[in-house]
């Protein structure tokens, strides 16, 4: 189980997250949810090591995630930033070689392409993928890094309508394959009846989190009005 206790990240005199608290657990789908500000993308980048946190653990299985948490922890950014001189494959290549897989990465590799629509652009340089198909790169490569976590951040920004359903099913699959992912993304309708459980934030504090179920109680309002209602 991911464990995230007392999270502080500060900038200057502003605090964007203050004293976050959750888990996320093998097999799960945890739904990140919040308002622009809320520190969700400053959470994740913490996590990854992207940015160094003023105070806070992370634990993975109990042990605390180090300076080697790339092999655990894989954020896919908002901004699809990509590597401009090397092809898709070579990207595809460089994450297979840096988490040491064993021979059967080309096969897997090969049909996220195929499932993503890459096959036609195998060869293109980065510089010369747009922004969806950066986005479907960058989607590709965190899924066959093979980390037990996998955070992605708005990941359904800039995908299409397949792309977007692609990665649902891809996102069922990996759940059911026991990976703990994190989904931060303001498509709350997406997110409705797909997560396992929401965590609201406002302000870098939590909210609300539960099951929808749980945060819905006794209605059957969507995620969306809960959410609205809540960060009023």
């Amino acid at each position: 189980m991911l464990e995230v206790r007392g999270l502080v990240k500060r900038f200057g005199r502003s605090t964007a997250v203050d004293g976050l608290d959750f888990d996320v657990r093998p097999g799960e789908l945890l739904a990140m949810v919040g308002p622009n500000g809320a520190g969700k993308s400053t959470t994740l980048n913490c996590l990854a090591g992207l940015l160094r946190a003023d105070a806070g653990t992370f634990t993975w299985n109990g042990e605390p995630l180090g300076s080697d948490r790339g092999r655990t922890v894989a954020l896919i950014p908002e901004t699809p930033f990509v590597y401009q001189m090397l092809t898709v494959w070579e990207h595809l290549v460089f994450v297979a070689r840096g988490a040491g897989m064993a021979d059967g990465w080309r096969e897997q590799a090969t049909d996220l392409m195929r499932r993503f629509d890459l096959e036609p652009h195998r060869d293109k340089l980065g510089e010369a993928l747009s922004k969806g198909m950066r986005q479907k790169l960058l989607v590709a490569c965190g899924i066959l890094g093979g980390t037990p976590v996998l955070m992605l951040d708005e990941p359904m920004v800039g995908l299409d309508p397949k792309g977007q359903r692609e990665l649902r099913t891809m996102l069922e699959q990996l759940r059911a394959d026991g990976r703990a992912l994190v989904v931060s993304s303001h498509l709350l309708g997406y997110l409705d009846g797909f997560c396992d459980r929401v965590l609201i934030i406002k302000d870098g504090r939590v909210l609300a989190q539960g099951t929808v179920a749980e945060l819905r109680g006794d209605t059957d309002r969507p995620l969306e009005e809960i959410f609205l209602e809540l960060t009023a």
